[in-house]
């Protein structure tokens, strides 16, 4: 691991950037107020900051700016009614209900809403049983209500002072994430590497871009200033969004036969030379996203020209040296892969020389396509929505019911005075916090949460110990705040370790030499939660994965179908849909990310809830292979002018019929087709082509060609075939795979 361009990274990144703010919103006051002695009769303002900063969610502006007044409606309601009927035990109760129920459904509104009511529940805690609001009610709120403001007011000058700063960290993320990806695809030419096992890593990279591509997309299409292209840095931000996008359908459709390739060429050395300089481009796209993320111009750290020079000059020496009659297929496939990697490597040549330009660039750059078909779908505000979520088929509602039962016995328990509990609503934060839709997910959190408490708890027992300098603790308080809004949304275990630490240091500063109290409630409660919230997941409404594996593994092969159509349509026709192909590619990822997510969720499910696992894992892997070999025919939009010894049409009704069994196949599960009509093999006229070069060689007809930026079409046409059959092959695999995981329904 380079540890300097990982610090890179973060450093520039939008997630330390967000976490400042919140941070530097939440110190700057309570400095001020500790100067004057004032900060634990105010302690609620930058808690009330705080809160708010963690509901400023990734999107455009104004939905930002919405979502912030809202919650901090929210907020100063909960926290009245909370204070306001605190002494009285039975209306306590019916508050956690009726909160419980209301605040975890707006997770049907997205997760924009979905965080606002969670939120809003961990202010309840917080006020439920006046710990911090004290007797004057009226000033606590008054005080909180300010802590909320100040956030909302820090948040509208650093978005006037910034504009472009999230659009260009969120771009500068798409890149890094796909030298992430590029990286997962070398491992395919490391040598002695089985395919099959990577492919797992290099679906969940696609989730990944997935749905930073989206939230990019909504930041860049939905921010007016950036759509009226009204200056050259807004063109530019756009410019380099298109053309990231441009590089991540250069590296999927990069696929081949990589099994044959490893059989082929593990021992010539080529496939090291192959891996190395993917991962030279790697480095190189990684550094034009830091320069995004920062917002700096770029110098290329490598030459990446005179590097593929080299592997190109193995090749030619490679093949002039073994290529004869009986291995002429091997060199055709091992032609298409190097021209594959001459292309990614001009694009990471464009991707560096746009964001060094400094002339000005033109206006209507993103006119060329309807960039609303290609925004996230985000449910509006509607009470009928609202309403007909209201039901236990919903797993909203029934998330909604399992925090509330946890919510309601973790409050009972905090009661019993045997247990010398003083912190109780530390309790009910926990549960929030751990308990999630998902059982897998709540029990992967709830783990995280423990370790990250425990660890954090001893540190910081350990740092107030020792530590008696208030300079040095108040900076070790203030970069445990800092890493730990940084880190909430990607290191959850981390974020907790560092939250456990600075809450520490605050309740010390609050109430001096009480350590050793706090260190017991923070154990005792945390331990407390997650047993209940653990609990509750397992028995209470529990939604299990394997009930979602059979409509999401049916919606992923159609949508793959609906893609294959575009791209054969485009093979037979010369269509150009540039728009329509784009959609369905995407939808085709998305569909795979979600049942690739399924898939590793249900790992974490009890055992007996994890029947047909294997079968799962097989038809997310082939539906991989399936849309990467779709992916890399999308190439050859002229395939049928250039190359009409294929015969596409017959290639195109045996695969729409395999697609077209699968699918009866999952309509008619309990009496499954085991067999079906014979497909007539497409015609192979590439055979006879083959055949004259074949004979060509063998009579020392060959020529030494080194133009690195020429192929012959006898290559094309060879890979072509290759793909064509191996889509077949990886649909007769899924049939059969299908076929067995109905049975067992």
């Amino acid at each position: 691991m380079n540890y300097t361009s990982e610090l890179k990274k973060f450093a520039t990144s939008q997630a330390l950037f967000s976490g400042m703010r919140v941070a530097l919103a939440v110190v700057i006051p309570s400095i001020i107020l500790a100067y004057f002695g004032l900060l634990k009769e105010y302690f609620l303002f930058p808690l009330a900051t705080s809160f708010v900063g963690l509901t400023d969610q990734i999107g455009p502006y104004i939905r930002r700016r919405n979502t912030l007044i809202f919650a901090i409606t929210n907020f100063i309601l909960v926290a009245a009614i909370a204070s306001l009927l605190k002494d009285y035990t039975v209306f306590i109760y019916l508050e956690i209900i009726i909160f419980g129920i209301i605040y975890s459904m707006f997770g049907v509104y997205g997760q924009r809403l979905s965080v606002v009511g969670g939120i809003s529940l961990v202010i309840f805690s917080v006020f439920v049983d006046g710990h911090l609001s004290g007797d004057d009610i009226l000033k606590s709120i008054l005080i909180f209500s300010a802590g909320c403001f100040w956030f909302l007011f820090i948040f509208l000058v650093v978005s006037k002072l910034q504009p472009y700063k999230l659009a260009s960290q969120l771009i500068g993320e798409n890149y890094i994430q796909l030298a992430e990806y590029l990286r997962l695809r070398a491992q395919f030419y490391k040598v002695g590497v089985e395919a099959e096992n990577k492919i797992s890593e290099v679906i969940s990279q696609l989730s990944i871009i997935k749905t930073l591509q989206e939230d990019t997309r909504e930041v860049l299409f939905k921010t007016r200033k950036i759509v009226d292209e009204a200056t050259n840095q807004s063109r530019m931000l756009m410019l380099m969004f298109l053309t990231s996008i441009d590089f991540y359908e250069k590296l999927i459709t990069t696929n081949t036969d990589f099994k044959k390739l490893q059989e082929n060429f593990s021992e010539t050395g080529i496939l090291t030379d192959i891996h190395d300089h993917l991962l030279y481009l790697a480095e190189e796209v990684e550094n034009v996203g830091i320069a995004l993320q920062s917002g700096n111009k770029i110098s290329p750290n490598i030459n990446i020209n005179i590097h593929l020079e080299k592997v190109y000059q193995k090749y030619f020496q490679l093949r002039n040296a073994n290529l004869n009659e009986t291995n002429l297929e091997k060199y055709l496939s091992l032609r298409l892969v190097m021209m594959r990697i001459k292309e990614m490597n001009d694009e990471v040549k464009i991707i560096q020389k746009k964001w060094s330009q400094n002339e000005k660039i033109e206006k209507n750059i993103s006119k060329n396509f309807d960039v609303l078909k290609f925004l996230p779908q985000e449910e509006k505000i509607n009470f009928k929505i609202f309403a007909q979520n209201f039901s236990l088929k919903s797993s909203h509602f029934r998330h909604a019911i399992r925090l509330t039962v946890a919510m309601l016995l973790g409050y009972a328990i905090s009661k019993f005075e045997f247990l010398g509990i003083g912190h109780s609503y530390w309790i009910l934060i926990t549960i929030i916090a751990i308990i999630r839709p998902a059982y897998s997910i709540t029990k992967h959190r709830n783990l995280l949460r423990i370790y990250g408490t425990f660890a954090g708890a001893l540190l910081a027992y350990l740092i107030l110990h020792f530590v008696g300098n208030n300079t040095v603790l108040l900076t070790i308080l203030f970069s445990s705040m800092i890493l730990c809004f940084s880190l909430l949304k990607t290191k959850y275990a981390w974020a907790v370790f560092f939250m456990t630490i600075y809450i520490f240091i605050s309740f010390n500063f609050l109430n001096p030499g009480n350590v050793n109290v706090i260190f017991k409630d923070r154990l005792v409660d945390t331990t407390i939660a997650g047993v209940l919230v653990f609990l509750v997941s397992l028995f209470i409404f529990p939604i299990w994965e394997e009930a979602l594996n059979k409509p999401l593994m049916e919606i992923c092969l159609k949508e793959n179908l609906n893609y294959y159509k575009v791209v054969m349509e485009n093979l037979l026709q010369n269509t150009e849909k540039a728009e329509n192909y784009k959609l369905k590619r995407r939808d085709a990822i998305i569909s795979l990310a979600n049942l690739s997510d399924n898939f590793q969720r249900m790992l974490s499910d009890p055992k007996n809830h994890q029947e047909r696992l294997e079968y799962v894992h097989q038809f997310v892997n082939t539906s991989h292979l399936a849309l990467g070999y779709t992916a890399s025919l999308s190439q050859f939009s002229d395939a049928t002018k250039l190359f009409s010894k294929i015969d596409f049409n017959q290639w195109n009704i045996k695969i729409l019929q395999q697609f077209a069994e699968i699918e009866e196949i999952f309509k008619n599960e309990e009496d499954s087709p085991q067999n079906s009509a014979i497909l007539e093999k497409p015609k192979n006229h590439l055979e006879s082509l083959l055949k004259i070069r074949k004979n060509e060689i063998e009579e020392n007809e060959f020529f030494d060609k080194r133009d690195i930026s020429k192929i012959s079409m006898l290559a094309e046409l060879n890979n072509i075939t290759e793909l064509l059959e191996l889509l077949s092959e990886v649909l007769a695999e899924q049939k059969r795979i299908s076929i067995s995981y109905c049975k067992l329904l």
